[in-house]
């Protein structure tokens, strides 16, 4: 064995001896960033140790093969200096994957965390997956350009796939930004009851794509998140629960207007005593609105503790009115039609 091959291999073991440091002294680190607070240090010593363990051993067996002449001359291609800076940029889009992708998932997902549904999960993963693809796609053009390889084609093809699946995916891209922005801008949390275009009910999921309403009937009801971003909403949790009813009350001709409006007050006061259902404050109001053609038109307005209690506010008011209105002696019109024959 002559004294080239003694000096290349004693090179390789100098730099596997080296890269054996190296690997003692980050998992030294390792220990130490755990006891700080910040995650920063976690995240850099995660980013370069394996890479610069990795980079100090391929750099041994570069030198190992050039500088001892042990590399027969149709090979000399593999020490050249273009090798030599693709493994630097091979090494550098190693350490800037990692730690893009390291800095999504710990601070993504904690900021994730803060929120309601799981959609904001689902676009961490997605950004964690896309910056490492494009990272590594922009790692490889720059070693294949320093190879003096022309990538315009890979390029070209790169457009025509992104193109494509731009296309194809158009939908699901709109939507993903209608959750997005939904979130951002909040017209509605889960648990929420909303009107959303003709469909009405209680927001129980928010997801990347599509949100999903329970109507009262307990059915979901799927809109595309698209479709919400470009429509009114009616949000009747915000700003409070409390939700005001009209109950509009038509009494005959010759009724007493004041009586009447007394009346109908003293029946929203009695259910405000007697059930749960009403708010004292904004207080109960009625109104004689107009003269109809067949009946005096009055409506009274309620508050509601919740967005929930229509059905059982009004069933209690037009049950008293039923009744307090029969004991007092004031009709109630319905629709009637007098015909007159001339003979």
């Amino acid at each position: 064995m002559d004294d080239s091959l003694l000096f290349a291999i004693a090179t390789v073991i100098i730099g596997l001896v080296i890269a054996g440091i190296a690997r003692a002294i980050v998992r030294w680190l390792k220990k130490f960033a755990e006891t700080t607070e910040t995650q920063w240090d976690d995240i850099i010593v995660a980013a370069i140790g394996t890479p610069v363990q990795v980079g100090i051993i391929a750099v041994s067996v570069y030198i190992a093969l050039k500088y001892f002449g042990i590399v027969p001359d149709q090979y000399a291609w593999i020490i050249s200096d273009k090798i030599l800076n693709s493994i630097y940029i091979l090494l550098g889009t190693w350490i800037i994957a990692t730690l893009v992708h390291d800095i999504i998932t710990i601070y993504g997902h904690a900021l994730a965390e803060k929120t309601e549904g799981d959609w904001d999960d689902r676009l961490v993963e997605l950004l964690e997956l896309a910056a490492r693809y494009i990272i590594w796609f922009a790692g490889i053009m720059l070693i294949l350009v320093n190879l003096e390889i022309n990538i315009t084609p890979f390029l070209a093809g790169a457009g025509i796939a992104g193109l494509a699946f731009a296309l194809a995916a158009q939908d699901l891209i709109s939507n993903f930004l209608g959750g997005a922005i939904i979130t951002v801008d909040k017209p509605f949390l889960v648990g929420d009851r909303v009107k959303i275009d003709n469909f009405y009910g209680d927001v129980i999921n928010i997801g990347p794509r599509s949100t999903r309403l329970k109507t009262l009937d307990y059915q979901i009801v799927t809109i595309p998140n698209n479709k919400i971003t470009s429509t009114y909403i009616v949000n009747y949790s915000e700003p409070d629960v409390k939700l005001r009813i009209t109950i509009p009350v038509s009494v005959a001709y010759g009724s007493d207007p004041v009586k009447v409006k007394a009346l109908l007050l003293e029946i929203a006061h009695d259910v405000i005593e007697r059930t749960d259902y009403l708010h004292k404050d904004p207080a109960p109001t009625a109104f004689f609105l107009e003269f109809a053609d067949s009946s005096l038109k009055f409506i009274l307005y309620v508050w509601a503790r919740k967005y929930n209690l229509p059905d059982d506010v009004k069933d209690a008011i037009n049950t008293r009115i039923a009744g307090r209105f029969a004991a007092e002696g004031i009709d109630i019109p319905f629709p009637q039609m007098e015909v007159r024959l001339k003979k």
